[in-house]
């Protein structure tokens, strides 16, 4: 059995050398699946830190404790933030060693639930979202490995309820556990259970709940893309999406025009479903392998699809799909673009508002609609990532930052790696924020850039406004995890790290 590498507390900044290299990634989301609880020390300890993490923390905010969020877009309503940081970055409420993995935690109160992976299991960890300190864990062994070279950690986030917590690791093994000490109530194996193929960087699209029904990408099979399960239970409802869908499809390609479904194909892809109401009515908009679905959540029945993907056979959908009022945004790296979508308030059928096969093109991160625009990071390559602000009614590119707006003859690399400004003779964070990913709280950005350079950056629809810039404590390449913002507490995790900074004015602060 694995020993969970203990916490710290305490500042320390790990500068990240400079490199040269232009890597080609792809990145997923990350959660959990399940064996034995297990407390994190002794009895006595475990059952003094479980009825402190019961206690409703009194520190002002919310939970995060779903995929981007509680309003599943990476925007969060908390006030009283920071609005410009020291230069040494805001304060560091503690850090530990992590497994590897892509995953977010999720928050609910005081509990943080991290999934990741240590040697050849797959591990289920509530923590103390205040301090670090471990509740309990559950561990299930794991022979996943990643066919490109990625880490073989999970990919999706974990689920949080009032008393649950559901995770899918990253061969497709789902569990349900009960929050207060991480027993399993039931789990699955998606990927046996519904006959899919192999993925190319394993499973990685976070669940949804919606009215007790856990809504789940599997990818079968001929027609179990998606599969909706009985949140209690485990139970199968319904299974929907794959040959119906697609067989016969235009693709809108030089070649082939149609699509003739093979029966070998993948179904799925890396983005999350998302749950919105359009028109009065529940709808699950999933956008697959092929392109977007949309289904009644109740039943599987598919009101409408649109085919959207790279003719790359090598390629993803990876970003979840941005619903607003009636309109529906995709992007996606490889060449795919963007396409913004309405759909019919007669036959709920999509109507295509405007496509741009070279626009905005996320990789793995979702964009964020703010003030009729999208913004997001663009680019398959580190090396050509930007961050972009699109106007929604049109497509068009407002602006666009690799994060560093100067000459680049005013960057120098030392021996160590470390990187100069010329100008100040300071050493300054990795000054590109790659392919990063970002949150929006009181009209900011929080960016954490690939290399793990932390920013703070205006939502700004006329230009690029970057108010504050660190070294974001041991985040290093390849820091690919969207940031976590719960009660003030800043979350921000890599390969083998997660950091809690605190984003809160002090107490009695009156900044300009």
């Amino acid at each position: 059995m694995s020993v969970m590498p203990g916490f710290r507390c305490g500042r320390r900044q790990i500068q990240s050398p400079f490199a040269r290299s232009v890597l080609t990634v792809l990145l997923l989301s990350a959660s959990c699946t399940a064996s034995e609880p297990m407390p994190a020390a002794g009895d006595a300890r475990a059952e003094q830190t479980e009825t402190s993490a019961r206690t409703v923390t009194s520190r002002p905010g919310d939970d995060w404790p779903v995929f981007l969020g509680p309003t599943h877009d990476g925007i969060s309503q908390e006030t009283g933030l920071l609005e410009k940081w020291p230069a040494d970055g805001p304060p560091l409420l503690w850090e530990r060693e992590v497994g590897t993995g892509y995953s977010a935690p999720s928050v609910r109160g005081n509990r943080l639930v991290l999934h990741h992976r240590i040697g050849r299991e797959e591990i289920v960890e509530c923590l103390r979202a205040d301090n670090g300190e471990s509740i309990w864990e559950f561990r299930y062994p794991s022979r996943f490995v990643d066919p490109y070279g990625y880490n073989n950690g999970p990919r999706c986030s974990p689920l949080l309820t009032e008393t649950h917590c559901y995770t899918l690791g990253a061969e497709g093994k789902l569990c349900c556990l009960t929050l207060d000490d991480g027993t399993e109530v039931w789990s699955r194996n998606v990927k046996e259970d519904f006959n899919a193929p192999d993925g190319f960087f394993g499973v990685g699209a976070t669940p949804v709940l919606e009215d007790g029904r856990l809504i789940v990408l599997a990818g079968g099979q001929p027609n179990s893309g998606v599969v909706a399960l009985d949140a209690g239970t485990g139970e199968t409802l319904w299974e929907a999406v794959g040959k119906e869908t697609w067989d016969g499809e235009e693709t809108g390609w030089p070649s082939p025009k149609q699509y003739e479904w093979t029966g070998e194909e993948m179904v799925v892809s890396y983005s999350s479903p998302v749950v919105a109401t359009v028109h009065g009515r529940r709808i699950v908009f999933c956008l697959m392998r092929q392109g977007l679905v949309a289904l009644d959540p109740a039943t599987g029945k598919e009101l409408d699809h649109f085919w959207f993907r790279s003719r790359k056979y090598e390629s993803v959908n990876a970003a979840r799909p941005v619903v607003i009022g009636d309109t529906v945004f995709l992007s996606a790296a490889y060449q795919a673009g963007a396409a913004l979508l309405r759909v019919s308030p007669e036959t709920f059928q999509f109507e295509e508002v405007w496509s741009a096969p070279r626009g905005m093109g996320t990789h793995w991160s979702t964009a964020i609609f703010h003030d009729g625009h999208y913004f997001g990071f663009s680019g398959r390559h580190e090396n050509e990532a930007e961050l972009q602000c699109v106007e929604a009614k049109t497509g068009e590119q407002v602006w666009a930052t690799s994060g560093w707006e100067r000459p680049l003859t005013e960057l120098r690399q030392k021996a160590s790696g470390e990187i100069v400004d010329t100008k100040t003779g300071e050493v300054v964070p990795w000054p590109f924020y790659g392919r990063g990913a970002a949150i929006l709280a009181e009209g900011k950005f929080i960016v954490l850039g690939e290399r793990g350079t932390l920013a703070l950056v205006e939502a700004n629809t006329e230009e690029f406004v970057e108010i504050s810039r660190c070294k974001a404590p041991r985040m290093h390449y390849p820091s690919w995890t969207a940031p976590v913002l719960s009660r003030g507490r800043l979350f921000l995790r890599c390969e083998d790290a997660l950091v809690c900074l605190d984003l809160l004015k002090p107490s009695g602060d009156n900044q300009p």
